[in-house]
């Protein structure tokens, strides 16, 4: 009776404990599902910035403004597009080759911070900032993810499908465009799941 009494205090422990959790690096490759997750992320910001710093706009010694704009999500599963450009954004002012305007970022707050500035008689008028002369970008940066998600007994695809254009503000061409593909496959075992 002690026996199947110690034996039934352990099982409903085991049940009752916390899942073991540990940290892992970041770049390290994650296929737990089909779904978009981080090393997707990395893959394509890898890609698109790769690709940028090699075309003549961002290797001709100039540094370009760029203003960037959240990717749209075109997929049928919640992804943060915003981490998806803030990679991009991040790795390319890294790169000291490109500047970025932050309008897009925090408008509101820095139209309320030069009318502080300007207005509100608080700022010494020598070191306050005049509205009108922040510096316009050269460049837009868009982009969109699709995917393509099918089922067939025990086998699921998906394949994602990520582009990006840069498009020159005073012409309007798009001088830079690129995509990065991602298939993604995953089969159900004949027994559980």
């Amino acid at each position: 009776m002690m026996i199947s009494a110690a034996i039934a205090v352990l099982a409903l422990s085991a049940c009752a404990s916390s899942p073991s959790v540990s940290y892992g690096s970041p770049e390290q490759v994650e296929t737990v599902t089909t779904e978009f997750g981080s090393t997707d992320l990395q893959m394509i910001a890898e890609k698109m910035v790769n690709s940028l710093l090699a075309t003549p706009i961002l290797s001709s010694g100039e540094r370009p403004v760029m203003y960037v704009h959240r990717v749209k999500n075109r997929t049928d599963e919640h992804i943060d597009t915003k981490s998806i450009t803030d990679k991009i954004r991040v790795t390319l002012l890294k790169s000291g080759r490109v500047r970025f305007s932050a309008v897009n970022e925090v408008n509101d707050e820095m139209v309320k911070q030069l009318e502080y500035q300007t207005s509100s008689g608080m700022v010494d008028p020598n070191t306050a900032k005049s509205i009108g002369a922040q510096v316009g970008a050269d460049y837009f940066l868009y982009g969109e993810i699709t995917s393509i998600r099918k089922a067939a007994g025990r086998v699921q695809d998906v394949y994602f499908k990520f582009t990006m254009n840069l498009v020159n503000i005073q012409t309007g061409l798009i001088e830079w465009a690129d995509e990065k593909e991602i298939r993604k496959q995953a089969r159900r075992p004949l027994i559980g799941n």
